[in-house]
């Protein structure tokens, strides 16, 4: 048997399968033959022999790089398995150190992911490491996860965007896992009249600026971050990222609606006021409905619940596969 084989005559080869999985990461073939220090043309006829051995077609090519077909989607998750289990042999009895590539996750703007984020990689014994997170827009977050460019992501579903973002998460191959129900709060500037208050309502915001985050080009009110997406306000910014946002909340006294779940550590100057609204926020993580998560993303949703039951929300069922 060769050194590097899974299985006798024409079987997989853990070199392939290491091919496979920076390839489904990166997005590209280029890419991912120059992290693992080999030629474009050995990398593309070590995937092509893959799909022969395996007998499907895992990847569409595309001048703008490589997607995963369904059967590359439900292959990923074993080929990821069999790679981390082979290097947790070598680093045990190898003394090799860790894969750098640990996680990749995309989100919604949420501080208590930051959080959850941080306790993970500050947790993390790899003494080199190399993790992403992208707070993004809505759609850009399902499309991360669709195409593997993050393992997961995290967004909020309720009564009026449900059927329209589990369709599209069906569409895509994908599952919403719940966390928890969020009571929906405005996020306002301490020096702000209203943050002493115990509960304001949508008529105590009329005179301010209302604060959302952009969409781009899928700007639809399904896709908004924020409930109560179709109702009016005499004064709209949007906004593409959290340092903004809370920029105008200080500057501008202005608002915005989430979960209510606010770090003091990370941003100390603003504060959550309960909104008296009839709705609810869930809050969950997105993920390929044909792969299992990664060791490691299985500890950063664990840290996500962590973070959330701190601040005394009730957690939905654990559906952490």
């Amino acid at each position: 048997m060769a050194k590097d084989r899974l299985g006798t005559g024409r079987g997989i080869t853990l070199q392939q399968l290491r091919y496979f999985v920076e390839v489904a990461a990166e997005g590209s073939l280029s890419a991912a033959a120059d992290l693992l220090y080999v030629s474009q043309p050995t990398m593309s006829a070590a995937l092509k022999d893959l799909e022969a051995r395996v007998g499907a077609v895992l990847f569409v090519r595309s001048a703008r790089g490589v997607t995963l077909t369904e059967d590359g989607a439900e292959f990923l998750g074993y080929a990821r398995q069999v790679v981390e289990q082979a290097e947790l042999l070598e680093q045990r009895y190898l003394g090799r150190p860790p894969s750098k590539r640990l996680l990749a996750v995309s989100t919604q703007h949420y501080s208590f992911v930051v959080d959850a984020f941080v306790r993970m990689v500050k947790a993390t014994d790899a003494p080199e490491y190399a993790f992403s997170l992208r707070e993004t827009r809505t759609w850009d977050i399902i499309e991360d996860v669709r195409t593997l460019r993050s393992e997961l992501g995290v967004l909020y579903r309720n009564d009026f965007n449900r059927n329209v973002i589990d369709k599209l998460l069906r569409d895509s191959g994908l599952v919403f896992r719940p966390l928890f129900l969020a009571t929906p709060h405005i996020f306002i500037a301490r020096s702000n009249p209203l943050s002493g208050r115990d509960q304001v309502t949508l008529d105590d915001l009329e005179q301010l600026p209302r604060l959302t985050f952009d969409q781009g080009a899928n700007n639809s009110f399904y896709f908004a971050e924020e409930i109560l997406s179709t109702r009016s306000s005499r004064q709209d910014i949007r906004v593409s990222d959290r340092a903004t946002i809370f920029n105008l909340m200080i500057g501008l006294g202005g608002y915005t609606i989430s979960t209510g779940i606010i770090s003091d550590d990370l941003d100390p100057s603003i504060v959550a006021v309960p909104l008296e609204v009839d709705e609810r926020i869930e809050i969950g993580w997105i993920g390929q409905s044909a792969t299992a998560l990664s060791a490691q993303a299985q500890r950063f949703v664990e840290e996500m619940r962590a973070v959330v039951s701190g601040f005394g929300v009730q957690l939905l069922g654990d559906d952490t596969p």
